[in-house]
């Protein structure tokens, strides 16, 4: 691999620091009695909310329609994410250092990997949330469940739940198409020598 493409993959693998102080995930509430909103915040070992107060507002809402609290000491994700960040970023090191093309390849499959899975996790998760219900619920609506979307918006009861990726998922998306980027630019750089 050449220099560029080596400092490329290195500066990847390094950003992914910043995961560490972005939000990964956000949903966002609004609602007519909370016309400020309520908002969650997912990040790569916690949960919190948009506010100081939003976390307990919406565990608050979810008691009434029967939903689990959201403890995000119960969720073993939040404990394993910032390990599997911190290997990708070693990994990614290591690539740049070694200037091996195949390890970059297997980065970035790994990589791609841990995001469906993480994603599929993700889903599962609001599934469960919002499906898994109290029958003892002081409000029953007969059929209906409370599960967020995954990305995008929709509508549960008189709330409108929207749920994006936010700074951390954009920084690991910049890494991975940088990596893409660095590959590209390496072939590049050795169809000019021949």
């Amino acid at each position: 691999m050449n220099t560029k493409s080596r400092i490329m993959v290195a500066v990847a693998a390094l950003m992914l620091i910043l995961t560490f102080f972005f939000p990964l995930w956000t949903i966002d509430l609004n609602a007519p009695q909370y016309p400020e909103g309520l908002g969650i915040r997912i990040w790569l070992d916690q949960i919190s909310g948009m506010k100081p107060n939003d976390l307990q507002s919406i565990n608050g809402l979810n008691h009434y329609i029967g939903m689990k609290v959201i403890d995000p000491e119960s969720i073993p994700e939040l404990k394993i994410m910032p390990y599997i960040i911190v290997f990708m970023i070693v990994f990614g090191l290591l690539n740049a250092y070694m200037k091996n093309r195949k390890l970059i390849y297997i980065w970035l499959i790994l990589f791609i990997i841990l995001g469906v899975i993480g994603m599929y996790d993700f889903y599962m998760w609001e599934y469960d949330y919002g499906h898994q219900l109290n029958p003892d619920a002081p409000i029953k609506v007969p059929g209906m469940t409370y599960q967020p979307p995954l990305i995008g918006s929709k509508q549960l009861l008189n709330i409108s739940a929207v749920s994006l990726p936010s700074t951390a998922a954009i920084v690991i998306f910049i890494s991975i198409f940088l990596n893409i980027a660095a590959l590209y630019v390496d072939t590049k750089g050795k169809k000019h020598e021949n």
